[in-house]
């Protein structure tokens, strides 16, 4: 299941803890249409890849992480490793998504 990122303390707490899982983040937007077309093969992929953990950050509402994160585009999908960024993927491409969490997992 995915879940919204509510706070930068939920942020930071997800990457403390997390550090032995693939953290897979969408900063996403409501009124972003890219977002909405991929949304539902994010919430797929989170199923299908059970090891990982699947979150998404409104950029409009927690404009501090994205800042801090770099986004500059909606969708931005940002994979992190031990709490650290391993990759990231600007757009909305469903297969190239799957391909980099597939590597990553």
């Amino acid at each position: 299941m995915v879940k919204f990122v509510e706070s930068e303390g939920e942020w930071a707490e997800l990457m403390e803890k997390s550090k032995s899982q693939l953290v897979v983040v969408d900063f996403t937007a409501s009124w972003c249409p890219p977002c909405r077309m991929i949304a539902p093969h994010f919430d797929a992929m989170s199923k299908e890849f059970s090891g990982a953990i699947f979150v998404k950050v409104d950029v409009d509402a927690q404009d501090k992480i994205a800042q801090r994160c770099g986004v500059r585009a909606m969708p931005t999908f940002q994979f992190y490793k031990g709490g650290e960024k391993a990759d990231e993927m600007c757009g909305a491409d469903v297969n190239g998504l799957k391909a980099k969490v597939t590597a990553l997992v």
